[in-house]
């Protein structure tokens, strides 16, 4: 129970650290936004912000790996183009290989979806940078299940708290989320 505690209070730490780490680089901003996923916002987490500050970077890379421990994953993967920055930045930290995942079939040279190497069977810790209603990373876990990967879990810097929870664990994965927008706001 003690271990259970001591993960727990990290974990608390670990949010805490990302949060200031998130609004002192800019990265939660207030106004008028309209999301990817088409909703309209009164606050945006441009992560992408985050992912070109490196310390901000840091901090992403070194609490998904924390969260990997467990994953039994093979390989780090990032749906293009939000999550290839986080993604390189944890395969750097857990030493594990990186593997990008195009949001569409490339038209010339290999015409493939993924940049590195995806062997059947592999378990998968696929990144994004914020999740809605899930849909740009359900596909892509849904194009690598179709390749043969199999994806251990999504780890999202911030989940809006929304619907991609539900969504992902329609295909079988589990979110994992760094933050919530409610630890935000």
């Amino acid at each position: 129970m003690a271990a259970e505690k001591s993960e727990s209070e990290e974990l608390q730490a670990q949010k805490m650290e990302l949060v200031e780490a998130l609004k002192a680089c800019g990265a939660v901003r207030y106004g008028d936004f309209t999301l990817a996923s088409g909703k309209k916002s009164k606050y945006y987490i441009d992560i992408k912000k985050a992912s070109t500050d490196p310390k901000t970077l840091k901090v992403i890379a070194e609490q998904a790996a924390f969260r990997i421990k467990g994953m039994d994953a093979g390989i780090v993967a990032g749906v293009e183009l939000g999550g290839v920055p986080l993604a390189t930045a944890v395969s750097l930290e857990t030493g594990l290989p990186l593997l990008v995942v195009r949001k569409a079939v490339k038209e010339y040279g290999t015409k493939g979806r993924f940049v590195g190497e995806l062997k059947p069977g592999l378990n998968i810790a696929l990144l994004e940078d914020v999740t809605t209603s899930g849909g740009s990373v359900k596909e892509a876990v849904e194009a690598l299940q179709a390749a043969g990967g199999k994806v251990s879990g999504v780890i999202t810097v911030v989940d809006r708290e929304a619907e991609a929870e539900d969504n992902l664990k329609a295909v079988g994965v589990k979110l994992i989320p760094l933050v919530r927008a409610s630890d935000l706001l």
